[in-house]
């Protein structure tokens, strides 16, 4: 074992530069400035507030205001509305009943019979078979 040597060289291994998120943080920073580096600081246009939520809302709400169009959903027509009852009380039904008949809940059918719902033609056939009747005639 005469010819053998050990090599007591220091070996130095070094952690990877901070990335950009490490460098800003407050510890590094404060690390930054008790060594005497330079320090840059930025002061955000928005910094603290919140305007940059609130300024795209108001260009959105000019463009509503300014926008004359009227944005209601189509109601059930009083003649649809008329029919349904009329049918429905030819048949002796109450409206729970016709409900069942047509496999949907009885809100729907005060709904349609109120003028409240949103047509839905799958929902007016199935009150035609239920009923009977021919409902959307003149359209």
């Amino acid at each position: 074992m005469a010819g053998f040597t050990q090599d007591w060289e220091p070996v130095v291994i070094r952690k990877k530069a901070p990335t950009s998120a490490a460098r800003k943080d407050e510890k590094a920073v404060n690390a930054a400035r008790r060594a005497g580096a330079e320090i840059e600081t930025v002061k955000k246009s928005t910094g603290g507030t919140n305007r940059a939520a609130s300024s795209s809302t108001s260009l959105n709400t000019r463009k509503l205001d300014e926008d004359t169009e009227n944005l209601t959903h189509e109601k059930v027509p009083t003649e649809l509305k008329k029919a349904i009852m009329q049918a429905r009380m030819d048949k002796k039904l109450t409206q729970a009943q016709l409900a069942q008949v047509i496999n949907e809940k009885p809100q729907i059918i005060q709904e349609y019979e109120s003028g409240k719902a949103i047509p839905n033609q799958q929902i007016i056939s199935k009150l035609e078979r239920a009923l009977g009747t021919k409902l959307r005639g003149k359209k």
